[in-house]
């Protein structure tokens, strides 16, 4: 979704199809699996669920992560297998965090739409929720943003990528579960998605991370008279570079490009998709090193 749209499902899908059209650099590698975020799609259905609850019972918060990874993957699948010439197949992806994670203790994701301040305090008491106060927009949900531990389709992704088809898995971070009694037990949470894709990539033994963001390349003092776009960057310099990025925008990229760069000794590539094909080709974007 881009500022100023609704959200129809047919602006989601011409923005796709340029998005989808940009992946073509991409396509002649061996195996492909595609990662997405759900933010404004989770937002909106949680809002329905609002709406609509004299009527429906509203669903958990995991369950909204499941049907928005349905809904973001439908609308790829259809954009992109024109473009792949071949299979694109949906994963609905479950990812593991711990209980015991201390995200759990101090909520801190927005998620949802604003209440004004007599709802909040009926919202926080017969639902437990916690919910902040915008200045100027009013009441919001936050919740846990847990780290994610394990990919639970993992071999059913490997299995689509033996069998020739391009992979979306783990949309919106995952739906988050934990392990209770042998079963996948949902948990109101909300994964970030750059940390999700980069386990993923990381449990895959993946070649490369390219991570896909509205700007061409990382920059030092961005927004500033004197930002640097910085064509690569070395594990140090990533790191040493972390506390002056946004920690809503560009910062989790770089963290997760670190984490996998880190553990792999492969390299990660942020870029935005119309400067793609430069990046490629080394003329654009941001590599992350060992």
């Amino acid at each position: 979704m881009r500022p100023g749209e609704r959200g129809t499902a047919a602006e989601q899908r011409a923005n796709l199809r340029g998005v989808c059209e940009a992946l073509r650099p991409l396509l002649a590698e061996d195996a492909l699996v595609i990662t997405h975020g759900n933010g404004p799609q989770v937002g909106n259905e949680l809002l329905r669920h609002e709406r609509g609850a004299a009527e429906v019972p509203p669903l958990p918060l995991y369950l909204a992560v499941a049907q928005t990874q349905a809904e973001i993957g439908a609308l790829i699948e259809s954009e992109l297998e024109p473009v792949a010439n071949g299979p694109v197949a949906c994963l609905l992806t479950h990812v593991v965090v711990d209980e015991a994670d201390p995200a759990f203790e101090e909520p801190s994701k927005p998620v949802g739409p604003f209440y004004d301040e007599a709802r909040a305090c009926e919202l926080e008491r017969d639902r437990g929720w916690k919910l902040v106060h915008d200045a100027g927009r009013g009441w919001r949900r936050v919740v846990p943003s847990p780290l994610p531990l394990e990919v639970v389709e993992i071999e059913a992704i490997r299995s689509l990528l033996r069998g020739g088809a391009i992979a979306v898995a783990c949309g919106g971070g995952g739906i988050p579960v934990t392990r209770r009694d042998g079963r996948l037990a949902g948990v109101d949470a909300v994964i970030d998605k750059d940390r999700a894709s980069s386990l993923l990539a990381r449990e895959l033994d993946a070649d490369r991370l390219v991570i896909l963001t509205e700007v061409p390349a990382v920059y030092r003092g961005f927004g500033s008279d004197h930002q640097e776009e910085l064509r690569e960057l070395d594990a140090d310099g990533a790191e040493a570079l972390l506390p002056q990025l946004a920690a809503g925008s560009m910062r989790p990229k770089v963290e997760a490009s670190l984490e996998f760069a880190r553990a792999t000794g492969h390299e990660t590539l942020i870029t935005s998709p119309d400067s793609l094909a430069a990046a490629m080709r080394g003329e654009a974007g941001t590599r992350i090193r060992t």
